[in-house]
C-alpha cells in the first residue's frame, strides 16, 4: 500500500519495524511490511531512522506539490538492473523498432479510452447516441495512425498532432458525461481551470511518480525516451509509458463524480484556477490506492493494478536485451 502523508505539521518516525505517524490529533503505525511507497503532499517532518527504514526494504519516498506533481524522490542509490538495458533503450530510439514501440504505447490509449467510453455508455442508455458518436470519432482519429510510415524523428510530429486531436474528442466525452455542476472545457494544467482537471492533474502525478519508480527498479532510464524528446531533467520515458495507464487515473475521477463523492468544499479556489485541499485530496488518494489495489486480469494472471506497471517495464526491460517470454518469467 502507499502511506500518504497529508496532514500539514505530521511527523513520520520509526518505531520498531513499523513507520509510526503523529498528527495533531492521532498517532497510527503500519509495518513497513505491508507499505510500498510513502507520498508526502505537505509540510511535515521525517526522521532519517524512518528514512533509513524505508531505502533498507525498497520504499521510495516522493515530495509532491499541491498539483500531484513530484518534485522529489529519496530513493537507494542502487542500479535496478544490468546497465545493458539502459544501453539498448538508447540504442533503438531511433529506430523502427522504437517506432513500433512508441504506436503501440499511442494505440493502447485509444484502446483503452475507446473500451471505457463503450463502458460509460451501458450505464448512460439516455446518452448513447451522442457516446456513440464520440467513440466512432475516436476511432477515425486512432486509425490514421496507421497511415504513418518512415522513421520515429519524421513522424514524432504526425503522432503527438494526432494524439491531441484524440484527446480534445475524448475529453468532450468526459465533459458531456459528468455532471453538469462539473463540467469543463478541455485539459488544463497547474493549476486547472475546473475541478475535473483539478482532481485528474493530482491523480496524474501520481501515476507519473510510480512509473519513474518501475522504469529505475527494471533498469530502464526514465529520462530516455522513444515519442517524447530529450530536454534538461526532462522524464521522457515516464511521459511516453503513462499512455498505458492513464485511463486508470480517468476511470477514478470520473467514477467519483458519477458516485456524488466530489462536492465543492474538496476545493480551494485560487485566483487562476482551482487546487485540492486536504479533504479532497483524501477523498482522491482513497479512491485511488482502492482502485490500484483491486485485481484484474491481465495477459493470462491475476494482478493488481498497482504491480502492472513494474510488469510491463520488466517486459520492457527483457524485450530490449532480447530474452525470450521463457526466460522472463
Amino acid at each position: 500500500m502507499q502511506l500518504v502523508v497529508n496532514t500539514y505539521g505530521s511527523y513520520l518516525q520509526k518505531s520498531g519495524d513499523c513507520f509510526k505517524v503523529k498528527t495533531d490529533d492521532k498517532v497510527f503505525e503500519i509495518s513497513c511490511q505491508k507499505v510500498s511507497s510513502i507520498l508526502i503532499s505537505t509540510a511535515a517532518y521525517i526522521t532519517t531512522d524512518a528514512i533509513k527504514m524505508a531505502m533498507e526494504n525498497n520504499i521510495d519516498i516522493v515530495f509532491v506539490d499541491e498539483y500531484g506533481t513530484p518534485y522529489g524522490r529519496v530513493w537507494h542509490p542502487k542500479l535496478g538492473s544490468t546497465t545493458l538495458i539502459r544501453r539498448k533503450q538508447f540504442e533503438i530510439a531511433e529506430t523502427r523498432e522504437g517506432f513500433k514501440l512508441a504506436l503501440e504505447w499511442i494505440k493502447n490509449k485509444f484502446s483503452n479510452q475507446i473500451d471505457f467510453l463503450k463502458r460509460l455508455r451501458t450505464t448512460r442508455p439516455h446518452k448513447s447516441a451522442e457516446i456513440t458518436s464520440f467513440i466512432d470519432k475516436l476511432g477515425q482519429i486512432a486509425n490514421s495512425l496507421d497511415n504513418l510510415s518512415g522513421s520515429l524523428d519524421d513522424c514524432r510530429a504526425s503522432i503527438m498532432g494526432i494524439e491531441g486531436a484524440g484527446g480534445r474528442s475524448y475529453f468532450e466525452a468526459l465533459s458531456f458525461i459528468v455532471p453538469d455542476r462539473f463540467k469543463f472545457n478541455g485539459r488544463s494544467r497547474n493549476p486547472a481551470r475546473d475541478e475535473f482537471n483539478t482532481l485528474l492533474n493530482y491523480s496524474y502525478g501520481i501515476l507519473y511518480s510510480l512509473i519513474e519508480k518501475a522504469c529505475i527498479i527494471a533498469g530502464l532510464d526514465p529520462y530516455a525516451g522513444f515519442i517524447h524528446t530529450d530536454h534538461y531533467n526532462k522524464k521522457s520515458l515516464v511521459f511516453d509509458l503513462i499512455e498505458n495507464y492513464r485511463i486508470w487515473a480517468d476511470e477514478v475521477v470520473v467514477n467519483l463524480f458519477a458516485a456524488r463523492k466530489v462536492n465543492a468544499e474538496h476545493f480551494d479556489r485560487l485566483p487562476n484556477g482551482f487546487i485540492l485541499n486536504k479533504e479532497g485530496k483524501a477523498v482522491l488518494l482513497t479512491e485511488f490506492n482502492s482502485f490500484m489495489d483491486e485485481s484484474i486480469r491481465y495477459r493470462g494472471r491475476n494482478i493488481k493494478r498497482s504491480n502492472i506497471i513494474q510488469f510491463d517495464c520488466h517486459r520492457l526491460a527483457n524485450q530490449l536485451i532480447g530474452k525470450s517470454e521463457n526466460e522472463r518469467e
